[in-house]
């Protein structure tokens, strides 16, 4: 029996490696970070679960998708309500009527429609992030609550970005102060590494972590039917039409007493502070507890060798990633997850596509056992 060989043992490698193993097929997954679930990744610090990549919040509406993290996880009735901090005032976020009654008293929709009305920016075709969100909300609020944190978290100026990375946020003229409306939300009630440790205990999965591909690359490969990818696609390709963009994160974490921000994120909107947000990590385990652990996050610039967090979709780096694409489609290697597909997903949009990949190589497996026969 040929063995898949998975690199990378976050989402999309997981998933795919237990689609694989339910179907009956053998799977050696390798990771080179000491510890399986990738940007996933969470642990007990003082008995609370910390994401110790940057808050995990999960919500889909999928409901394949949540089938399948419920077989090894169950998720607690968290739901995630932005908050902003903007030099020293705090504002619900993503906009919606509470943001604006906040800023100006404004208490209606009706009333919150015409003051937007007066405030955009009319832009009928926008090219970048900042004329497409100043089309929507006009130039204050962009300024209160977009450019800042934007400039700081993708390390350039907001008229430089592709505005599908705004798009996602809502803009709301109700008191729905919910940050996403997705049907299924919540997060695992034992933590994402205990989700992945379920998701793993297969006889037919073998994990090895500590292992670097590209160190030990012939002979893992040697030992492969099938070669399923979800690192970067530039390095796999060992850079050869150069080398992809990405954003980084440091993480600075620290133990405390008591309750520190009574929420489980808060926002720092202002250029002027380094960091984009301080995460409280009890709070998305509904948890009470005397003590407390909270994360500040500092974006920085990508450095070959560290941590990739985000993919830059500029036009640039769109022109290099596709030559890279065509080069995977001839190369027999399965891609996939945010760096193989040099794309922004939710963790959502990665077990979906790593449930379609599993299926399709699938398909095609049978398919070709009745050709042969």
């Amino acid at each position: 029996m040929s063995t898949h060989l998975v690199v990378g043992a976050g989402l999309f490698g997981s998933v795919f490696a237990r689609c694989m193993a339910d179907a009956g097929k053998t799977v050696l997954l390798v990771d080179r970070r000491p510890h399986i679930g990738g940007n996933c990744y969470s642990e007990k610090i003082q008995g609370i679960e910390v994401h110790k990549y940057g808050p995990h919040i999960f919500h889909t509406n999928n409901p394949e998708v949540w089938a399948f993290v419920n077989r090894f996880a169950q998720f607690n009735h968290y739901r995630h309500r932005g908050v902003v901090r903007a030099s020293d005032r705090l504002f619900s976020f993503p906009i919606n009527l509470m943001t604006l009654y906040q800023l100006w008293g404004i208490t209606s929709p009706g009333e919150a429609r015409q003051c937007l009305d007066q405030l955009r920016e009319p832009c009928e075709q926008a090219q970048n992030l900042e004329q497409w969100i100043v089309s929507q909300i006009g130039r204050e609020l962009y300024e209160i609550f977009i450019r800042g944190y934007t400039t700081k978290q993708w390390g350039r100026d907001p008229a430089q970005l592709p505005a599908s990375i705004i798009r996602r946020i809502p803009i709301r003229l109700t008191w729905n102060d919910n940050y996403f409306d997705d049907a299924y939300q919540g997060i695992p009630t034992h933590g994402y590494t205990a989700m992945f440790e379920n998701m793993l205990n297969h006889p037919n999965i073998r994990v090895e972590t500590n292992v670097d591909f590209f160190e030990h690359r012939h002979e893992l490969v040697s030992q492969a039917g099938q070669v399923v990818y979800s690192g970067k696609i530039d390095e796999y390709f060992n850079y050869r039409f150069g080398e992809l963009e990405y954003r980084s994160l440091r993480f600075e974490t620290e133990c405390l007493h008591g309750d520190y921000q009574g929420t489980s994120v808060v926002n720092y909107s202002s250029a002027k502070v380094p960091y984009t947000r301080i995460i409280e990590h009890k709070h998305f385990a509904l948890q009470q507890s005397d003590a407390t652990v909270i994360t500040r996050e500092y974006p920085q610039d990508y450095t070959t060798g560290g941590e990739a967090f985000y993919p830059i979709r500029d036009k640039r780096n769109n022109e290099v990633y596709e030559q890279y694409h065509r080069l995977a489609s001839q190369s027999g290697v399965v891609f996939g997850g945010r760096l193989g597909s040099y794309q922004y997903y939710d963790m959502h949009q990665v077990i979906a596509q790593a449930l379609s990949v599993a299926s399709q190589q699938l398909s095609e497996n049978t398919t070709r056992r009745r050709t042969v026969a």
